[in-house]
């Protein structure tokens, strides 16, 4: 009686195997629909436009110099990373090279050197410039100007023969090629205002050669 119920189950058990498909299963590909491929492409195409954007319009852009005027810093050609986020969270310190509107020409820009800041005097006499940093010694030799490849000749003091006070949000700034730069010694650049600025100079990129990192 029990072997007999035994193999009644075994038969029954059978009978279940044999209805069940044991083949390779298969997953069934969703249809493509082209309007939906179209539309992802499109919004894929606007995000990297838009990241694009504010990468250049807010985070930084790339440069080329065009002229001498910074010698021996930098020269005719050299490709730079400019930084235009930092002096959103921070105000430009003296030396930064800056790249800035220049207001007499429609996407014209000057690449200079900070040499003054705001509510100082500064005045070029005897070759070298003075600045009047505030702190109670009055205008004194900027001794630690490392960055002007020659004394200053008479002929090119220009507006700073004379004292000049820096305004609220203003720089007085200058190319290391003491003199040949077009800079605020000009009555067409003179100082220069914050929103004038575009960015601040951290990188040369190219040539590779002289790569170099100015943070």
């Amino acid at each position: 009686m029990s072997q007999k119920f035994q193999n009644d189950e075994i038969d029954e058990l059978d009978d279940i195997f044999e209805e069940v498909d044991l083949g390779p299963s298969r997953i069934k590909e969703p249809g493509l629909n082209p309007f939906k491929e179209l539309a992802n492409l499109a919004l894929y195409i606007v995000l990297i436009l838009s990241i694009t954007f504010l990468l250049v319009n807010y985070v930084a852009q790339r440069t080329v110099v065009d002229g001498s005027s910074m010698n021996d810093t930098l020269e005719d050609g050299d490709s730079l990373f400019i930084d235009k986020l930092s002096y959103r969270f921070s105000e430009p310190e003296r030396y930064d090279i800056v790249v800035f509107d220049y207001m007499y020409k429609l996407d014209t820009h000057y690449v200079k050197r900070i040499i003054a800041l705001p509510g100082e005097t500064v005045q070029i006499k005897d070759g070298i410039i003075y600045v009047d940093k505030k702190d109670g010694n009055g205008l004194q030799p900027l001794d630690d100007d490392i960055y002007g490849n020659a004394e200053i000749a008479e002929a090119h003091y220009g507006l700073a023969s004379d004292p000049i006070v820096v305004g609220q949000d203003e720089y007085f700034v200058m190319g290391d090629n003491r003199n040949n730069s077009h800079d605020s010694r000009k009555a067409d650049v003179g100082l220069v205002s914050k929103d004038q600025i575009v960015g601040k100079v951290v990188l040369r990129i190219w040539p590779l050669s002289t790569v170099k990192w100015f943070g």
